[in-house]
């Protein structure tokens, strides 16, 4: 099995670029499952029905969130409505939407896909661990196959993650810095780790916003607005080969793909 998972998709540019750039790679690379974390689908903060409806019409399974979740006033609605889209797992109980799901891939498996956040330098939320080590065990009742997003700014909170679920996971990726790591490996008891995805969107940025409005914005200390930059764009991401039976990764490989747009 080959699964796709995209780093967080930014505005407009990165939406483009997944509707341009995954049919192609779901026939040319095998694709069996896509996931795309996108949280900043709309605006470049928060996703809304139609980002959510556009990803899914390129050709996402399934879409992860993080601390962005709920910029956007609708998103209260869309995440109750989507179950194909999921929020961090270990927010506090009884908010809207769901933490993982559960997607058939053909008529002989399933894969379970989980979003968590990380605490190290983020919104206050529970224990990423141990609500992430309770959902594993529940949905490796149903499956063998299960991919992690882990939404975290520390690195050392996202590998801890990994070691902590390394064999009980098929993958555990990192997302929310928006730069892509070189960290790419299987670790010893079979989870496929990367430390972070990157952004999908406009790299003539700093993380996807306008280069001026950002260096305004650390030089004077003042407020700017931060409008999602335009330019180069490109896809980042990273395909991860999983045996179906035992749930183990055995290739991760990372993907960044220019596409060229203006918009």
């Amino acid at each position: 099995m080959r699964i796709l998972f995209i780093g967080d998709v930014v505005g407009k540019p990165g939406r483009q670029a997944v509707a341009a750039l995954v049919p192609a790679l779901r026939r040319e690379r095998d694709l069996d499952l896509v996931i795309a974390n996108g949280e900043n689908s709309a605006h470049g903060a928060g996703f809304t029905q139609t980002t959510v409806t556009e990803l899914l019409e390129s050709g996402v399974d399934v879409l992860t969130s993080g601390d962005h979740t709920w910029d956007q006033k609708e998103a209260y609605q869309v995440i109750d409505r989507e179950r194909r889209l999921i929020r961090p797992l270990n927010m506090a109980p009884n908010v809207p939407g769901r933490g993982s799901t559960i997607v058939n891939v053909g008529d002989r498996f399933s894969v379970g896909v989980l979003n968590l956040m990380g605490r190290v330098y983020m919104p206050a939320n529970d224990c990423p661990f141990r609500a992430g080590e309770a959902e594993v065990n529940r949905l490796r009742q149903k499956t063998n196959i299960i991919f992690v997003d882990m939404h975290a700014e520390a690195t050392s909170e996202k590998i801890a993650l990994s070691r902590f679920l390394d064999g009980k996971v098929s993958a555990v990726v990192g997302t929310h810095t928006h730069v892509q790591t070189a960290d790419e490996q299987i670790l010893p008891n079979g989870t496929a780790y990367l430390s972070d995805a990157g952004m999908t969107g406009p790299h003539d940025s700093v993380l996807g916003r306008d280069v001026e409005a950002v260096v305004r914005r650390f030089v004077t200390g003042m407020p700017q607005k931060l409008e999602v930059a335009t330019g180069k764009v490109e896809l980042c991401g990273v395909i991860i080969e999983v045996d179906e039976l035992s749930g183990k990764a055995r290739k991760i490989e990372r993907l960044r793909i220019p596409h060229h747009t203006s918009a």
